[in-house]
């Protein structure tokens, strides 16, 4: 498949969403071996705002820390540096797309699919040993970023796509490349790609529908494909899609997790959730 280009897809009028200078900034000092916690956590601190979103999440049960965290240095200490990364990649975006009046959809319960999913993928990635389960929640709070797009920017062939959907009992995502030629998982990649974010983010993204089409990063894709699967199934929030998509096979069996894991994994996914969409969804604070 081509490359899409963005601009092209939205218009020349359409302005492509920037991800904000700090987070560009942050980025640049995490990509550098020779930065220092302390000129990390000084990055953070220059933004008032994102240091206390920072600080009330990992202070939260949903991330259970031991001990109380006061500072950013402290938070850069005990979280790590790419996963206080993550986690601000994470909030910024929240913060970028809620205050924007988007027909066809419902904002709360587009967050809460996508913060559901975050958590299952989180939930499995821990299951599978990762070390940095938090790259894996932003990939899953991510994975329909392009909806928000074609929501906004091709409202009347999205429109026409949901129709068609709910009319014919079909799956979303192959409407939606039948109306306009390509689907929201794709749209959501290239997003990620113009953002200049890490890679296995972008392939988890545009492959969460079909990822056994994943190059580099099956292990992401698969864990996204089956997290959305699990929030659709229970029905926790929707960001259009009126079914379960179906299921690769493969993705499960690559991930080669026993599926005794499931029961406890959708029950710590109960558990969690609720805490998570009131922590990340709380009046932007």
């Amino acid at each position: 498949m081509p490359a899409l280009d963005l601009r092209q897809l939205l218009g020349p009028d359409d302005a492509v969403p920037s991800l904000p200078t700090i987070f560009h900034h942050l980025d640049a000092a995490v990509n550098n071996p020779r930065t220092s916690m302390r000129q990390v956590a000084e990055i953070i601190s220059t933004d008032q705002s994102l240091s206390a979103r920072l600080l009330k999440l990992v202070n939260s049960a949903f991330f259970g820390f031991p001990s109380r965290i006061e500072t950013i240095t402290h938070a850069v200490t005990i979280v790590g540096i790419q996963q206080l990364r993550d986690l601000a990649l994470a909030t910024s975006i929240i913060q970028m797309f809620r205050g924007i009046p988007i027909a066809l959809l419902d904002p709360k319960a587009f967050w809460t699919h996508s913060i559901a999913c975050g958590t299952a993928a989180r939930i499995l990635a821990a299951y599978h040993q990762e070390p940095n389960v938090e790259r894996f929640f932003v990939a899953g709070l991510l994975h329909d970023i392009g909806h928000l797009i074609l929501y906004r920017h091709k409202a009347e062939e999205t429109k026409e796509a949901l129709l068609r959907s709910i009319e014919g009992g079909r799956i979303l995502y192959e409407v939606e490349r039948e109306v306009m030629g390509v689907d929201h998982a794709e749209i959501g990649g290239e997003m990620l790609t113009f953002w200049k974010l890490p890679p296995s983010l972008a392939e988890a993204v545009r492959c969460h529908h079909t990822p056994s089409q994943a190059g580099r990063f099956p292990l992401e894709s698969s864990v996204i494909h089956l997290s959305d699967l699990i929030a659709n199934a229970l029905q926790m929030g929707t960001s259009g899609e009126r079914h379960v998509p179906p299921l690769e096979p493969a993705a499960w069996d690559g991930l080669r997790l026993s599926i005794s894991i499931l029961s406890p994994a959708i029950l710590q996914l109960e558990q969690q959730v609720a805490d998570a969409v009131a922590l990340f969804l709380e009046d932007g604070r």
